[in-house]
């Protein structure tokens, strides 16, 4: 009986485990869509600017516009220490980012930099609990608590996805207010270039991108748990 308590006991520990393993691997994921989406990946800003008419906007043609970004992205990975650069504007070579800008950028960099940690730590967390279980011999506790951790994460970030849709401006502007303790952020578009460079609608078609792939990575991670969990079943079928 003793035996039968302590292994209900240890098998509510490795659930508990394996469940916050899952959801430590939600946001490490999450993270990483943001990161693939607007680091290094210039075809994507290149085909935004050409469906925002930001290069007429701006005054700059195609290849300086993706230049300028490819040197902005740069610095919010910390490739480069300062963000400022040249760019010829209406055939004038002249500073591209204006001091306002300059500050925010700052506050975003840090802000990249603070997401970075946060989905090291979390993936680490996740890898650490994960081969911990799966030396203890609990990976089919683990794939089931990890599909469950998918449907919680899952459902929160599609009821994040339909509130913001409801008014994207407003939680364009809480998000702004929740990370930023200055309002650098509020930026003049007809003083300030960067505002012009990434228009509202940029932010609304990556957002959907990073939330479309967060959600088919999920997908994929809950129907490989399930087809594992079916041949676990079939092996415990076939010994009795």
């Amino acid at each position: 009986m003793q035996n039968q308590e302590k292994k209900h006991f240890h098998n509510i520990g490795a659930k508990v485990l394996a469940f916050a393993a899952a959801l430590a691997l939600m946001p490490a994921l999450l993270l990483s869509c943001v990161a693939w989406r607007v680091m290094d990946d210039l075809p994507y800003f290149e085909q935004e600017y050409t469906k925002y008419a930001v290069p007429e906007t701006v005054h700059m043609d195609m290849t300086e516009l993706l230049r300028v970004t490819e040197h902005m992205m740069a610095y919010l990975g910390g490739e480069t220490d300062s963000l400022q650069i040249e760019a010829q504007i209406d055939g004038v070579q002249t500073p591209f980012f204006s001091e306002k800008e300059i500050r925010h950028m700052v506050d975003v960099q840090e802000l990249f930099a603070k997401g970075t940690i946060l989905r090291n730590v979390c993936f680490v967390f996740f890898v650490l609990l994960a081969v911990g279980l799966l030396f203890s011999h609990k990976t089919e506790i683990l794939l089931r608590q990890l599909r469950w951790g998918i449907v919680v994460f899952f459902a929160l970030a599609l009821a994040f996805l339909g509130l913001i849709l409801t008014d994207f401006n407003r939680y364009f502007t809480i998000f702004h207010l929740i990370f930023f303790d200055n309002q650098d952020w509020i930026l003049d578009p007809s003083v300030d270039r960067l505002i012009n460079l990434v228009p509202l609608g940029f932010f609304f078609d990556t957002v959907l991108w990073i939330v479309g792939v967060f959600v088919a990575c999920n997908v994929v991670l809950f129907v490989g748990a399930s087809l594992l969990l079916r041949r676990f079943g079939k092996k415990q079928i076939q010994q009795s």
